[in-house]
């Protein structure tokens, strides 16, 4: 009896929130992500923030680029933490607190469609997230965690805009779809469809059925106005973004991502892109399907996550290539997996009540192991993918040699050194031709071949070594003098285009080469260069709406609704017309 009753009630928010913190704390205490595809790129754009906050302007990549070319929240309050803790704990800070705020706006999203029982269970799902995992600890990819958990908590305050006109969800949703969008414009501008869209359809069918306050016609004017704030919103605080993008559009040739391939012809991607991100969820998938499509109102969020789903699927589907045209180039796909686990965790929560009022002790070992086992593959992976970075030599030496004698007059480019590309250049003051974010390359040594990074070039094979021999025959043109090479593939290249060693670091590991006839570095002229009110803007604005939205939400906590009925039915006997609030 005792069990039954712990079982029919909701799991407390704050609890939740400890079971996230314990789960995911020590992971990044330890600085697991720090050996991520990307974590080292989001603390290099930190590391300039910290040192140049007005300044976006980077000398240390491509010979000179702009950092406006990415949304700065998350950067900026790394470099804000690093000034306490440094620049690797501030990152974990910052990507904890990003986890921790999930499971929160989980709750308050599903609660749109479910009571608090389920929107519970969802939300302690979220903690176990194959997805949230593989984004976490191996792709490092903060930003989309960061901004998907700040646009779950905005979209509830949205609802209730709309639903019943309260002016306090309207600026508290505006101003954190605004942090939302500081910290990445990508999740906000598909989040309109894949979860804005849902809400907006449930709101209207809600005011059909007089389930709130609002009529449709309310609710149809106050989305506009909404959506007029928002984007006058993320048009001038990302105005240096819309501007940068708009006077150079990216416009380089396509590179091939896995995440874009056909998943049923290589099990290894399949694995990586699908079976780690969604794990346990893969069976539930018949009850998203059945469920959702057996009630009106559940309908909207079953089509958020059917086309999150398909754009998952990357490449397996020609869907995503045909709705995005050119665009489908320039994305990469695993981000759509995340979303879509999202968008399904309301129903995993409607599942767990089922399946607890029927099994009760049996169904909550099983849900348990359900979700152990999905982060527990997920970690599992980080070691067993053979596409993870493998470990890397010891680029201290590196960072020294390029530091000392005036070698930093020079630029240098390294050679199999991966994502401790980003590192190398966090930590010293030379600058190099290559860099770690596609977006914002201008060279055309790079951008006239489909590749990515110089420092992989052989793995994009025949156009990754055209785009390093085009970048070797200038090397006059840009200052470089100093090539680090990891990999003894490239050096056979070296030699034949008159490249000599000069030292070795780490145990012969990673070898220094030089040419004798390279002069200094200067400032590569470009147009590229923000003028200085875009650098006040950029320093400014974004943090500036993160600040407001943190006051906001401490000065006037969340107000729980009027006990409107918005739930979803739990009654069999007549699953369209019993709510539960």
């Amino acid at each position: 009896m005792t069990n039954e009753k712990n079982y029919a009630r909701p799991i407390p928010l704050t609890a939740i929130v400890l079971v996230a913190l314990a789960v995911h704390g020590p992971l990044l205490l330890m600085q697991l992500p720090a050996r991520s595809f990307d974590a080292n790129f989001h603390m290099f754009f930190a590391s300039h923030y910290a040192h140049h906050w007005f300044n976006p302007w980077n000398e240390k990549w491509f010979a000179g680029f702009s950092q406006t070319t990415y949304p700065p929240l998350t950067h900026q309050w790394i470099a804000l933490f690093s000034t306490v803790i440094g620049l690797k704990m501030g990152y974990m800070l910052v990507q904890l607190i990003a986890i921790l705020l999930l499971p929160v706006g989980i709750f308050r999203f599903a609660r749109i469609w479910v009571n608090d029982r389920a929107a519970s269970y969802a939300a302690l799902g979220s903690v176990f997230l194959g997805a949230l995992s593989f984004l976490a600890y191996q792709a490092g990819q903060l930003a989309t965690i960061a901004s998907a958990a700040l646009y779950l908590n905005a979209l509830p305050y949205f609802y209730e805009w709309i639903a019943e006109s309260r002016k306090l969800a309207l600026l508290k949703g505006v101003l954190i779809s605004l942090t939302a969008a500081a910290a990445h414009h990508v999740t906000l501008i598909f989040g309109v469809v894949f979860f804005a869209v849902p809400v907006l359809w449930t709101a209207c069918l809600d005011a059909r059925r007089r389930l709130v306050s609002g009529s449709l016609g309310g609710v149809l004017g106050r989305t506009v106005a909404f959506g007029i704030a928002v984007g006058v919103g993320v048009g001038i605080v990302l105005l240096p973004y819309w501007l940068a993008l708009i006077q150079h559009p990216i416009q380089q040739m396509p590179i091939p991502h896995d995440s874009r391939a056909n998943y049923l012809l290589n099990s290894t991607i399949a694995v990586n892109y699908f079976v780690i991100p969604y794990g346990a969820l893969i069976l539930a998938l018949p009850f998203i399907l059945i469920r959702g499509s057996s009630s009106r109102r559940l309908i909207p969020l079953l089509c958020g996550f059917w086309l999150a789903f398909i754009f998952g699927l990357g490449g397996t589907t020609p869907l995503p290539q045909w709705l995005l045209g050119r665009a489908y180039e320039v994305l990469t796909f695993e981000r759509f997996a995340f979303w879509a686990t999202l968008l399904a965790l309301p129903f995993v929560g409607l599942l767990a009540v089922q399946l607890l009022d029927r099994f009760q002790t049996k169904a909550a070992v099983g849900l348990s192991l359900a979700a152990v086992g999905t982060i527990g593959a997920a970690l599992w992976w980080l070691n067993a993918n053979p596409y993870r970075p493998g470990g890397s030599a010891d680029v201290e030496p590196v960072i020294v040699f390029l530091n000392r004698d005036g070698h930093d007059s020079y630029r240098y480019l390294t050679l199999g050194f991966g994502s401790e590309l980003a590192k190398v250049s966090t930590y010293t003051s030379a600058g190099t031709v290559d860099g770690d974010y596609n977006s914002a390359r201008l060279l055309p040594e790079m951008t006239h071949y489909g590749s990515a990074q110089l420092t992989n070039a052989k793995f994009y094979g025949s156009a990754g070594m055209a785009s390093l021999r085009a970048m070797l025959e200038h090397a006059n043109r840009y200052g470089l003098k100093f090539i680090f090479v990891h990999d003894p593939y490239y050096e056979p290249l070296l030699t034949f285009v008159g490249w000599r060693k000069i030292e070795t670091f780490d145990n012969g590991e990673i070898t220094a080469w030089s040419k004798e006839d390279v002069p200094p570095a200067h400032q590569i002229s470009s147009d590229a260069v923000p003028p200085a009110w875009q650098g006040l803007i950029w320093g400014i604005l974004p943090i500036g709406v993160s600040f407001l939205a943190i006051f906001l939400e401490l000065l006037l906590p969340h107000q729980r609704r009027a006990p409107v009925e918005v739930g979803v039915p739990f009654h069999e006997q007549d699953p369209q017309e019993h709510y539960v609030a």
